[in-house]
């Protein structure tokens, strides 16, 4: 039996499985599932629909042009049946859908080269745009980050990022603070600080 693709999505239509639509013209149709019955029922685009081979094809996201592509077109040449093309066959078959897999991971890659980059560069734009909603330190803290780095001899950022986040952590809202000491013999004991914010 013929592994036909999806009329609508694209999708292997495997034999015995999905639903098969037969018009008054005598044009049938193959549906994987009854998702894409139901969508062709109600006369959808499926080049409309972003979860179709259709719409990935037209935004560029799937292979269109390869050689790879044309061993999976129908032929219905019938020929006799012979063992050795069969196996010959079938070890094409497998050597043909590696060399798909790997033309797709190549494509993919070309297709995402420099989303890092883009992907950072609208991240600072938006840090830059709204600058004002940031978090901020106090000038005295500050000026004490200053001095502690020129004594250790580390890069003021990172001191001020460490003290961020140690003042992220250590803020609790409308509570109180419950610090656990370590005693010495493996105990632990228990203090609470009122907040005073």
């Amino acid at each position: 039996m013929r592994i036909e693709p999806c009329c609508f999505c694209g999708r292997p239509a495997y034999p015995s499985k999905g639903i098969t639509f037969v018009r008054n013209d005598a044009k049938s149709f193959r549906f994987c599932r009854s998702k894409c019955h139901r969508n062709f029922k109600m006369k959808r685009n499926p080049r409309k629909l972003k979860w179709t081979k259709a719409h990935r094809r037209n935004a560029g996201k799937e292979m269109t042009v390869d050689s790879t592509l044309l061993f999976g077109a129908q032929r219905n040449e019938p020929v006799r049946y012979n063992r050795d093309l069969v196996q010959k066959t079938l070890a094409a078959m497998g050597r043909i859908s590696e060399i798909r897999a790997r033309r797709e991971r190549v494509f993919y890659k070309r297709r995402m080269a420099g989303k890092r980059e883009r992907e950072l560069a609208v991240a600072r734009e938006l840090v830059a745009k709204n600058e004002h909603l940031l978090p901020r330190i106090r000038g005295s803290e500050k000026k004490r980050l200053e001095e502690l780095a020129r004594e250790q001899g580390v890069d003021v950022e990172e001191l001020v990022e460490e003290a961020m986040a140690t003042a992220k952590k250590a803020k609790v809202f409308g509570a109180e603070k419950r610090r656990l000491r370590v005693a010495v013999d493996g105990g632990v004991e228990e203090e609470d600080d009122m907040d005073m914010d």
